[in-house]
């Protein structure tokens, strides 16, 4: 449950009253141990839920089939599929080319890595310069003016661009996606080569190059992509023949990834196309991660017990209110609602449909419902 729920606690108090009483008055007869007794006594009421909780949970983890688990990695993603409470295989379904292509791509971020602690923290007067926060330029440039500390580091990246360079031509590329590649490598060798001859750069200066690079980035793009989605709609096809119609159609999957990709997630995409449309907004779950797990699929089939006991729990336990079953079983809080009355607030975004309740809000291409 995560969050012990409290509504309707505070109507019991006034606004001033909940905020200034941390607690009650000192009644006549009552020692100090006495009152730590009885407090202990009602915090043990949770210890003891806590315990039952893990344990229901514990168990139905061996329960939940099927699942898919995905693991959002360099090569397109790992995927795991789990039924009849058996992991029954692990994969990484993605052509190869898509790395290769994406590989190329991320150099313009490559050079950035290296030269942005030596960049101006003046924001100039470039086409997007609205669109940078000087605070966010001022963290990250954080090498005194005039240090030349980044050369080595950009001409050692510069040597590992030079030899994929020289070898692209045996990689057995698509045509277009070699020529591409091309042009990404040998725009990012003059960008560093002039840099380094005049002892200087600047944020004018690298978004020249990275406009320079982006057509060819997109052509990488459109490679990673295809890659993407004919590597893993055939994985699905398979695994769909595997664990027969029925089965799949009650599947659930989660996908875990990092902050950066969790919205839009390109396996989400794909995979939600695969499944059983009436249950792809309820059984497709992203798992937003602050890091990649040591052990993804404990941690993706520990979140998805989690969720599906809580949609059972959540009708059961707030029958008379639809609203809070809804935060039990979604990704709110379930003092929230509570919070932003009394401080006469509003939430910030949108909520995300509540897993298994009514949609509000939810994406309709990722069908996100729930989070770790």
């Amino acid at each position: 449950m995560g969050t012990a729920s409290a509504v309707g606690a505070a109507t019991l108090l006034t606004g001033t009253q909940a905020a200034t009483s941390a607690s009650a008055a000192p009644v006549a007869g009552i020692t100090a141990t006495d009152e730590k007794s009885a407090r202990d006594a009602i915090r043990n009421v949770n210890t003891a839920m806590r315990t039952n909780y893990a344990s229901l949970k514990s168990e139905l983890i061996k329960q939940l089939s099927p699942v898919i688990v995905v693991q959002n990695n360099a090569v397109g993603g790992r995927f795991t599929l789990i039924n009849g409470g058996r992991q029954i295989e692990t994969v990484d379904p993605v052509p190869e080319y898509f790395e290769l292509a994406k590989s190329i791509a991320h150099i313009p971020l490559g050079v950035y890595s290296v030269i942005a602690p030596y960049l101006s923290g003046q924001v100039p007067n470039i086409t997007n310069a609205e669109r940078i926060d000087p605070h966010d330029l001022d963290m990250i440039v954080f090498k005194a003016p005039g240090d030349k500390g980044w050369i080595t580091p950009l001409n050692a990246y510069r040597a590992t661009l030079n030899t994929a360079y020289t070898k692209l031509g045996t990689a057995n590329l698509p045509t277009d996606l070699e020529a591409s590649c091309d042009t990404i490598l040998r725009e990012a060798m003059s960008f560093i080569d002039a840099s380094v001859k005049a002892q200087s750069f600047d944020m004018v200066s690298f978004n020249r190059f990275a406009a320079t690079v982006y057509p060819a980035i997109r052509v990488n793009m459109t490679f990673a992509a295809t890659a993407q989605i004919n590597g893993l709609e055939a994985l699905m096809k398979r695994w769909r023949t595997l664990i027969g119609e029925t089965a799949w159609n009650d599947l659930y999957v989660t996908v875990l990834s990092i902050w950066t990709t969790a919205e839009l997630n390109q396996a989400s995409i794909i995979i939600r196309r695969t499944m059983n449309q009436m249950k792809v907004d309820t059984h497709l779950i992203d798992l937003p991660t602050v890091e990649t797990p040591s052990d993804p699929v404990f941690v993706a089939l520990d979140n998805l017990a989690r969720i599906v006991q809580d949609n059972v729990a959540a009708e059961m336990v707030f029958n008379t209110d639809l609203k809070v079953a809804d935060a039990l079983k979604g990704e709110e809080d379930l003092l929230s609602d509570e919070i932003l009355k009394q401080i006469g607030g509003t939430a910030p975004t949108a909520r995300t449909a509540a897993f298994g309740g009514a949609a509000s809000g939810a994406c309709p291409i990722t069908g996100r419902t729930a989070a770790v």
